[in-house]
């Protein structure tokens, strides 16, 4: 198995605002007018945008939400754990990774609005997987938590969401 700095040279990626590295491989050069998106969106969007995602072992991506559906797609290292988190205080975790017989998919998806973090699977070294938006992802869409936010709706998770943010 490659290491994780191989992933991060070979694809030019770049520390993430949310914790690991990412690297933009695709933005549509066809936008979808604000006018014709619901009303959550502040401006024009991408028809769609991805990202390779690299999480190593000592990282995690912070709670954070964004206004459209996200699709995950594991590419290579270990099992990735996606916490999310719905509208009505339930927790979902979703494995990525590349073997079902543990419960692992390739591909999920975290919807619109929903709070979300992510981090390797124990004993995982790395986790490299790709983020699909449609709309495009924009940062003006991008909300990080604190662990407060998410905590007065999700109260029986405490821990773990003091865990899956930054302080």
């Amino acid at each position: 198995m490659k290491a994780a700095s191989y992933w991060i040279e070979k694809y030019n990626m770049q520390s993430h605002p949310e914790g690991g590295y990412f690297a933009e491989t695709y933005r549509s050069s066809e936008t979808i007018a604000q006018n014709a998106l619901p009303d959550r969106f502040t401006g024009n969007r991408s028809l769609s945008t991805a990202i390779y995602f690299l999480l190593e072992s000592h990282h995690f991506s912070a709670l954070h939400r964004i206004q459209s559906d996200e699709v995950w797609h594991f590419y290579a290292g270990g099992p990735l754990e996606v916490f999310v988190f719905d509208t009505k205080g339930n927790l979902k975790i979703i494995r990525l990774g590349p073997d079902p017989d543990q419960g692992e998919v390739f591909q999920a998806v975290v919807p619109a609005g929903y709070w979300f973090a992510s981090r390797p699977a124990t004993a995982t070294e790395y986790s490299l997987v790709g983020c699909t938006v449609a709309p495009g992802f924009d940062f003006a869409d991008f909300e990080l938590s604190n662990s407060q936010t998410v905590i007065s709706n999700n109260p029986d998770y405490q821990s773990l969401i003091q865990e899956l943010t930054h302080a």
